[in-house]
């Protein structure tokens, strides 16, 4: 139906390099965001199946779990330590944890229906439901992504592998 798999890779992000995965996780917003684009039009064209109901599944799950620990990774640790070193993202760092806001006030709104859809309560999504959590992401990842540049630039490498092991930890992986 929709599912966009990511192309194989060569090289996989590890916790390692916090930053990669940040990049990763934008990454896996992007492929949901676009399979949440064409849903409404694949509905219309070919109602509800189960691989639109697995699909959504895998949105949920996705924005639901990984995408507020992907937001506490930067709020915890990754913007924390970025301001003390390049205090001049402090602006951008603000108005992204107030975007953060917004993206999760989003979601409450979009999942509700999506949970719907996928248990037979309706069969369609608001189309504007899912412009505006697409467009806040393209917004939100806009802004952020320079930032993740900035990290490179001035965080050291250990301050990174620290950084890592505690977002890995968040996670429960070793």
């Amino acid at each position: 139906m929709i599912n966009i798999h990511p192309t194989n890779q060569s090289h996989v992000p590890s916790w390692e390099n916090p930053i990669e995965m940040l990049y990763a996780c934008h990454g896996r917003v992007k492929n949901f965001c676009r399979q949440l684009n064409i849903l409404p039009s694949y509905l219309e064209k070919n109602g509800l199946n189960q691989a639109v109901k697995n699909d959504v599944q895998q949105i949920l799950n996705y924005f639901n779990l990984a995408a507020p620990l992907h937001h506490d990774d930067e709020e915890k640790d990754f913007f924390p330590a970025l301001v003390k070193v390049a205090p001049q993202a402090k602006s951008d760092i603000d108005e992204l944890e107030r975007q953060h806001l917004h993206l999760h006030a989003n979601w409450t709104a979009l999942s509700a229906q999506l949970v719907e859809l996928i248990q037979g309560q309706r069969d369609s999504v608001e189309n504007a439901l899912i412009e505006q959590f697409i467009a806040a992401y393209d917004q939100h990842i806009a802004l952020e992504e320079p930032l993740f540049e900035m990290g490179k630039q001035y965080l050291l490498p250990e301050q990174l592998a620290a950084m890592g092991k505690i977002m890995a930890e968040r996670r429960k992986i070793s």
